[in-house]
């Protein structure tokens, strides 16, 4: 059960980085069979066509971040749309274990904590390196990295 919350609350924390991201690695890892998504309501998760889409918004993301004129991750619909992302994959990922709602949360949390930390952090590398893409590739890579390793581990 603890586990199940704590791999919510990561996976939260990268929905809070990248929003597309965790959608798209539950998607790859429910179609490739590495999550027990069959007969519940998160099924669609497995279908190619679920697993195309949020790939492509995945990969636009990492895209349209890179441009300046890209709003910011704390204003309220972006903010909004890493709050849902991480709410969803902590749901999805608390299904298999009875915990829905408690995954729920854990996710929604772990995004909160995600989209002001990992705002921090990029305003921090940015600063230190002069520019900010390389502080925002450096944030693509923690955020496919730290979920693969999240949904590959649990």
């Amino acid at each position: 059960m603890l586990t199940v919350l704590i791999t919510a609350l990561l996976l939260g924390l990268v929905a809070g980085l990248r929003t597309m991201t965790p959608p798209a690695l539950l998607a790859w890892a429910a179609w490739l069979g590495w999550r027990p998504v069959e007969e519940s309501w998160a099924a669609f998760l497995a279908s190619p066509w679920a697993l195309g889409v949020l790939s492509l918004l995945a990969l636009c993301e990492l895209v349209v971040d890179q441009h300046p004129a890209t709003p910011s991750r704390r204003e309220p619909p972006q903010f909004a749309g890493r709050l849902v992302s991480g709410a969803f994959c902590g749901a999805v990922l608390g299904t298999a274990a009875g915990l829905v709602l408690p995954g729920l949360l854990a996710g929604a949390a772990g995004a909160v904590a995600g989209t002001l930390g990992g705002s921090a952090a990029r305003a921090r590398l940015a600063a230190r390196f002069g520019s900010d893409v390389p502080a925002a590739l450096t944030e693509d890579a923690v955020a496919i990295l730290g979920g693969l390793i999240i949904v590959g581990a649990s």
